[in-house]
């Protein structure tokens, strides 16, 4: 999986997670592995780092929480993921390979 993308899930994981309870680094880290992500720690406290410049969490000692505004961008995550799950995880049909040239 690019690298791009798996940024964005792990960041959606982590808004999940926070909307739930608020986040410890080695916490967020072992969930991310059981998901079958490879990350380092440091990958982990970037990726926090990211969502609290941006307003989706707030850090207080060596945890994270949810703000008001992470809240809402997680419920337009949702929506948005609902809609896409419905058109990409319906069966493909194949394609007809065209042999005429």
């Amino acid at each position: 999986m690019r690298a791009d993308i798996q940024n964005l899930f792990i960041g959606i994981h982590m808004l999940y997670h926070a909307h739930e309870r608020d986040l410890k680094i080695s916490e967020m880290q072992a969930e991310l592995e059981r998901h079958g992500y490879k990350v380092a720690d440091r990958e982990v406290k970037q990726e926090l780092e990211r969502l609290t410049e941006e307003n989706f969490l707030t850090s207080h000692g060596d945890g994270y929480s949810i703000t008001g505004a992470g809240i809402e961008e997680f419920k337009e995550i949702q929506k948005k993921l609902k809609a896409l799950s419905k058109e990409v995880l319906k069966p493909v049909p194949r394609r007809k390979v065209d042999t005429s040239a």
